[in-house]
């Protein structure tokens, strides 16, 4: 999967504040992600987000 920086990532299941956007602040074996609502960031392994994620969006889609 082709995921860059600054790209917003809609996961399946939501964050317990609600959002379900989160935005790419680093990609490798694992991608740290800040929630869009709170503003807390995760550490998560590459193939967990990977098969959690629902829709990617880029640029002038977010």
């Amino acid at each position: 999967m082709d995921i860059h920086l600054g790209d917003v990532l809609v996961m399946k299941k939501p964050h317990p504040c609600g959002e379900n956007r989160w935005t790419v602040l680093r990609v490798g074996m694992d991608f740290r992600l800040k929630c869009l609502g709170c503003g807390h960031e995760v550490l998560i392994a590459r193939s967990k987000a990977e098969k959690n994620i629902r829709q990617v969006l880029r640029g002038e889609e977010k």
